[in-house]
């Protein structure tokens, strides 16, 4: 009996593992595969209306780091190359302390983006909710989603599945420590298969508030028929 009670238990456990190992990998096969044909360098982009530049973490004294810099200054490549009118950088602000869309706005004008041109999102904690914030909170249809190639692929499906059509443009600038780009490949297969949860089952709202359009439905197809004459 007690045999038979252990076996039970062990194939209890063998198709738990199993379910978790398959819940894990196909939302990220399914992200890798929706993305492959939506990602670009920065030279083939194709235009939209508007940058969505992902945070990426602040260093002690406030500013963009290393990852962070590397996704303003793609966007900032974008903007300059005619192929978006505005950027959309969204980041944490929960803590009077951390303002990761202001040291991102502030790169930017070092890097010569004039301010109008930049819109901030202070509510952009997860890649989730910046996506949902950018379609409902800033009117965006349209965009490039800016980030490194390992984040690309949520970042992709995530906005197109909040209604957001977007492609991606890899921020990837420098070569990155191996340990620091196994420790966020890793951090990607939680986090996709619970993106997949938040699109398909449980679609959280995040921080809301009045709507903010970036700009008028006349002012993104002119820019649209300016990229696609």
């Amino acid at each position: 009996m007690a045999k038979k009670i252990l076996m039970l238990i062990l194939r209890l456990l063998l198709f738990s593992s199993v379910a978790v190992i398959l819940g894990l990998a196909i939302p990220n096969l399914i992200a890798e595969w929706y993305a492959r044909s939506r990602q670009f360098q920065v030279e083939q982009t194709p235009p939209a209306p508007v940058a969505i530049v992902f945070g990426a973490g602040l260093t002690r004294d406030g500013q963009p780091s290393p990852v962070l810099r590397d996704r303003v200054a793609t966007a900032v490549q974008l903007y300059f190359d005619g192929k978006v009118k505005k950027i959309l950088m969204s980041g944490d602000n929960r803590f009077v302390d951390y303002n990761e869309p202001g040291a991102m706005k502030r790169y930017a004008i070092s890097l010569g983006v004039p301010e109008e041109d930049i819109v901030l999102d202070y509510a952009g904690r997860r890649t989730y909710d910046t996506c949902y914030r950018a379609r409902h909170i800033f009117g965006v249809r349209q965009a490039v989603v800016v980030t490194q190639r390992f984040h690309l692929p949520r970042a992709i499906f995530t906005c197109n599945s909040l209604g957001v059509e977007a492609v991606g443009s890899i921020a990837d600038q420098r070569v990155y420590s191996r340990y620091a780009h196994r420790f966020w490949r890793i951090r990607e297969i939680p986090a996709t298969a619970m993106a997949f949860v938040d699109v398909f089952i449980t679609r959280p709202l995040p921080v809301l508030g009045t709507p903010e359009p970036i700009f008028g439905l006349s002012d993104e197809s002119s820019f649209q028929e300016q990229a696609h004459p």
